[in-house]
Formats: C-alpha cells, sequence, structure tokens
C-alpha cells in the first residue's frame, strides 16, 4: 500500500465517522484531553446556530459566551479521563446567544479504544427545555386535580353547614340545599362548554352555588363582554378558587360579609379586561406567611393560560383582587 491508498483510506474513515456523527440528532462534540474542541456534529452547529471556523480547536469554556464554564461542570469534566467516570445529564440552564433561555443535558463519556488509554471525551447535549416546560404543566395540572377535589368536597361540606336549617322542614332544607348543588354543578358545567358566553351570565352562573342570600355576591353590571371557552374555563377556575377562599376563611364565613364585582374595558391597540374583586365585612385579614397551592393556581391561571395578570391585595377591611386579561383586539 502506498501513501497514497494509505491517506484515501484514512479519508474514508474519517468521512465515515464523522458522518457517524452528523446522523446523530442530538448535538455532539469531540473534546481533546485538554478540553478543546476536536470536532462537533452536524447538530451541534444547528442548534446553538454556530459555525466550524468558532468551534473547532476552540476551548470548551470559551464557546459561545462562556455558557459552559460553570465550575461544577469543570469539575465533573476533568474527572471523566482520570478516573474513568462519566458525566450523565448535567442540567445547564443559560441564556444561549442566539437561540434564548434553554435548559440543556450535558453527558461526558470516555470515548472507546481497545487499548483503554483514550484521551478523548465525547459530549452529548439534549434541549430538554420544551419537555422539562411540560413535565412542570403536568405537575401543576395534576396538583390542580388534587387541589380542586379537596376543595370541592370542602365546598359541599360548607354548604351544607351555610343552608340555613332554622325554622325549615327537613323537605326544605333538603331542597334548598339541592338547589344551591345543582346551580354547583352547573357551573362547573359552563366551565368546561364550548362557545361564547356574556361575561356577566357567566359571574352570576359560577358564583350562584356560594351565597344563601341574594345580597351577599354582588355583580355590578357592566360592559357587555364576550368570552370564549378557554377563558371561561380559567376565569371560572379563578372565580371558583376565591369563593372558596371567601366561604372558608373570608367574606362569605359570616353572614355579614359580601362580595362584590365590577369590571371595565381597557381600550388600548388589544382590549383588556379589568375584574375587580373586593370582599367586606368579613373577619379581619392579613396576609398568608406563605403562598399556598391556591394562590400559586390563580397565578398559573391568569398568567399562564389568560396571558394576563393578578393582584391579590390583603387590604384590612377585606380581600381585594384584581384580575387584568386580554380579550382580542379592538374592532
Amino acid at each position: 500500500m502506498n501513501l497514497e491508498d494509505l491517506y484515501r483510506l484514512l479519508r474514508k474513515g474519517h468521512v465515515q465517522a464523522q458522518g457517524i456523527i452528523d446522523t446523530v440528532p442530538d448535538p455532539l462534540i469531540v473534546l481533546d484531553e485538554k478540553l478543546c474542541v476536536m470536532t462537533a456534529s452536524r447538530a451541534f452547529f444547528e442548534t446553538f446556530k454556530v459555525d466550524r471556523d468558532e468551534t473547532i480547536g476552540q476551548h470548551f469554556y470559551e464557546l459561545g459566551n462562556r455558557q459552559w464554564d460553570i465550575p461544577e461542570l469543570r469539575r465533573l469534566l476533568e474527572e471523566v479521563i482520570p478516573r474513568s467516570s462519566a458525566v450523565v445529564d448535567f442540567e445547564v440552564e443559560h441564556d444561549f446567544p442566539s437561540i434564548g433561555h434553554r435548559t440543556m443535558l450535558v453527558s461526558a463519556h470516555r470515548l472507546f479504544h481497545p487499548d483503554n488509554n483514550s484521551r478523548t471525551l465525547l459530549l452529548s447535549v439534549v434541549d430538554a427545555t420544551e419537555r422539562l416546560r411540560r413535565e412542570a404543566e403536568k405537575d401543576i395540572l395534576l396538583g390542580e386535580l388534587r387541589h380542586r377535589m379537596k376543595n370541592l368536597l370542602a365546598l359541599v361540606q360548607a354548604m351544607a353547614r351555610q343552608t340555613t336549617a332554622a325554622g325549615r322542614s327537613g323537605a326544605e332544607y333538603r331542597d334548598a340545599f339541592l338547589g344551591r348543588f345543582n346551580a354547583l354543578v352547573q357551573a362547573h358545567d359552563m366551565a368546561y362548554s364550548e362557545g361564547e358566553i356574556d361575561l356577566q351570565a357567566m359571574l352570576a352562573r359560577t358564583l350562584e352555588p356560594y351565597s344563601e342570600g341574594p345580597t351577599a355576591v354582588l355583580v355590578v353590571p357592566g360592559p357587555a363582554v364576550r368570552l370564549e371557552s378557554r377563558q371561561i374555563m380559567s376565569l371560572s377556575l379563578i372565580l371558583h378558587e376565591l369563593a372558596v377562599n371567601a366561604i372558608k376563611y373570608g367574606a362569605l364565613s359570616v353572614p355579614t360579609g359580601q362580595i362584590r364585582l365590577r369590571w371595565e374595558l381597557e381600550q388600548a391597540s388589544a382590549r383588556r379586561l379589568r375584574l375587580v374583586w373586593q370582599e367586606s365585612g368579613g373577619p379581619p385579614v392579613a396576609p398568608p406567611a406563605s403562598s399556598g397551592f391556591g394562590t400559586q393556581l390563580i397565578e398559573f391561571a391568569a398568567n399562564r393560560e389568560l396571558g394576563g395578570r393578578v393582584e391579590l391585595n390583603y387590604a384590612p377591611g377585606g380581600l381585594v383582587v384584581e384580575i387584568v386579561v386580554p380579550i382580542g383586539a379592538v374592532s
């Protein structure tokens, strides 16, 4: 075999090896014993939107805006070769150049060699941003389900206690309680209905089960607002959560308490609904020592599902909640 044949053979092997690396969908990068980049896969260049000239030959910690220069990751990588150890799914959360905020999982292994004397590292990088986001949302939904079931049972118990028994026969009490219970069922059905519904009708139907008296929940008429099914579900979730808290601890826990709801439309480049929930006449109010799941659920529904915001003001005279959500462009 002459030198030309040997060169062709080596080149063919190199091209084949690079082709194998480029076929792997996740970014791969090969580092020498000094942690300088020997080669990288096509997926690495495409994922991080960099080219070969600014990657090959560079020290791993110098890449990008030094996003990999993390003391703990340094320590782990520098132990892989001498100790034949490995790094598995080390989480790097960073604002990467060109691609924005991401969560990457980095794994590093010493490149296999038959004589076990390899001084080369193979790093794989997996973008776990969307997966971790989905897992966090799934945890929120499971927590929401547990929380809502617990609240629903507590609410039925509170409704049974709150429905006046004095001066009523057993049948009258049963009819009064079942009337409120049926209203609760209808309100929950409405929250998962398809199509649009008027805001005032939604407020009335949602809050009807929480008050036995005609003045405990006062809905002040406002401008006409049509809500989509997605908005109905999220707003209903917020209102049910606030009402459950009111019937347990707030204005609806005493006969003299009242909840007043009012809203207005803000006309800007896009319309925004400003809905105000105000409690009065209830027990003294104090801010909670920590944010419970109910508060997190309200904030999640307003921020993530409705694209708006919510403010809870624990005023001495009663809780005041302001919900601001976009409801579409101005016609």
